[in-house]
């Protein structure tokens, strides 16, 4: 298995090929980390990663965040939800595990994704994002439900967490 330095340098390079500007990253996270693709590249990044979706919204009246998710292998992100957004994402490198419900209870069972799948997270769905055998990698994009008080990584109310946080 590479490392979560060496996965983090290759989706950089990767993205700096696809002439995508990077906003930020964080690679601190205990599950993997995630690259913030900049709003300028949006056009870009969606002609590259959701090519062929029939977006379930108009990108020309929302307000949008696009983001990189980087998963490691047999790790999960919390069980959470947001108030301020709903998401849509496409599975870039998988097979990937998500459990969703509009309820705090967790399913027993994931549904598996694999490339170019898309899934789509309405405002309020509880979901967890999980590595199986391999790095798994999903292009996100933030759907802001206030563009005058946009979602950002506070957004996040934890259901349950592997990590304590």
């Amino acid at each position: 298995m590479i490392s979560k330095e060496q996965i983090s340098k290759q989706v950089k390079e990767d993205l700096t090929n696809k002439n995508l500007k990077i906003a930020g990253e964080d690679f601190k996270r205990p599950w993997g980390g995630f690259f913030k693709i900049n709003v300028d590249s949006l056009n870009d990044f969606l002609a590259i990663y959701f090519s062929g979706v029939k977006l379930p919204f108009d990108i020309t009246k929302l307000s949008l965040s696009p983001k990189i998710l980087v998963v490691e292998p047999h790790k999960k992100l919390s069980w959470q939800s947001h108030k301020r957004r709903s998401e849509l994402w496409r599975v870039v490198k998988g097979p990937i595990g998500i459990y969703t419900s509009l309820t705090d209870e967790q399913p027993k069972e994931m549904e598996i994704y694999d490339n170019n799948n898309t899934i789509e997270l309405k405002l309020g769905t509880r979901h967890r994002l999980v590595g199986l055998d391999h790095w798994g990698i999903v292009a996100e994009i933030w759907i802001h439900s206030d563009p005058d008080n946009p979602s950002d990584e506070d957004d996040i109310r934890r259901i349950s967490d592997d990590f304590g946080r």
